[in-house]
This record gives structure tokens, C-alpha cells and sequence, in this order.
């Protein structure tokens, strides 16, 4: 299963900032640039630009970065069919900013176990992401990327299913 491509989003915001003829400064203002008070949901410009040789991406922090894209995460996913990749984010207001509804992912990661007569380390050993953690997104945590679309493949549904709108 190929994962999400944590450089490949890191070339289409370097592409994307080029193009605006923006500094790395000015661009991770502008995707930071939610609400009336942007300096709460402020995203490093090194978080960005640390996507060249990480292997983990905090996934609200990635939202912000794919709604200044208008990508879908499906979109950084290789091998995926162009009618999965089309599939888009909710749109957002100024108000708002995306997160993951790590509550709503979790239950259904709990149906689809249930349903295939699964224990969790069978989950983790399908999905490649620890038991523990998917168990932890019961309570509403945070996950990361690429494991985060590692469990919405798993499911059979975007990523886009399990993002909610936050008011600020």
C-alpha cells in the first residue's frame, strides 16, 4: 500500500509559494491565516518545510497546509484513482479551520473490526498504525500522517469523512 507523500506535499507547497513569489515566511502566514486571531493556529514555517525528510506530519497541521493547496489528501496518495483523489475537503470559512474528528474515525475503524471478526493487532498488522494509537483516537487525540490515510484506505472512505469544521 503506498502511503502519503510527505515530500510530494512539501514540492506542491514550495510550487505554490514560487508561483505567488512568496518567502516561506510569508506562505506559512497565509496558511496559518484562519480566523480573526491567525497567531492561534500558527503552523511553523519549519513544520513545512521539515516535510522534505520527516516521516510523520501532525494532520490538522497538514489540513491547513492541503486547504491552502484546495487538495485532498488523496491527491499525495501514488496509485490512487483520479475519482479518489477529486474527492475535496469541506470548505471553510475565515471562521474555521479543518481537524480530524478523530471520534467519528475511531468508531468507524470499531464497526469495520467488528464486522471482519478482527482483534486491534490484526487492525495494525492490515494498517501498518499501532493498536494503541488507534484505540486513543476513542478519546478525541490527534493523529499524524501518513497513518491517518493508511486507516481511511483501510476503511474504503476519504479522508474528507473525517475532517470536521472547528469554530475558532
Amino acid at each position: 500500500m503506498d502511503d502519503f507523500d510527505l515530500k510530494a506535499l512539501y514540492a506542491a507547497l514550495d510550487e505554490q509559494r514560487r508561483s505567488r513569489g512568496l518567502t516561506w515566511a510569508q506562505a506559512t502566514r497565509d496558511i496559518s491565516a484562519v480566523g480573526p486571531i491567525a497567531k492561534i493556529h500558527l503552523i511553523a514555517s519549519s513544520t513545512i518545510t521539515g516535510l522534505r525528510t520527516k516521516t510523520l506530519a501532525e494532520g490538522d497541521g497538514v489540513l491547513q497546509m492541503l486547504r491552502w493547496l484546495g487538495r485532498a489528501p488523496e491527491s499525495f496518495v501514488p496509485g490512487l484513482p483520479n475519482d479518489v483523489t477529486a474527492v475535496r475537503l469541506p470548505v471553510v470559512d475565515d471562521r474555521e479551520v479543518l481537524r480530524f474528528d478523530t471520534r467519528k474515525l475511531h468508531e468507524a475503524l470499531e464497526d469495520r473490526r467488528k464486522s471482519r471478526g478482527f482483534t486491534w493487532p490484526q487492525v495494525e498488522a492490515e494498517t501498518g498504525v499501532a493498536a494503541s494509537h488507534m484505540r486513543g483516537l476513542a478519546r478525541g487525540g490527534r493523529t499524524a500522517f501518513p497513518g491517518v490515510m493508511r486507516l481511511t484506505r483501510w476503511l474504503r472512505r476519504p479522508a474528507s469523512h473525517f475532517v470536521r469544521l472547528s469554530p475558532l
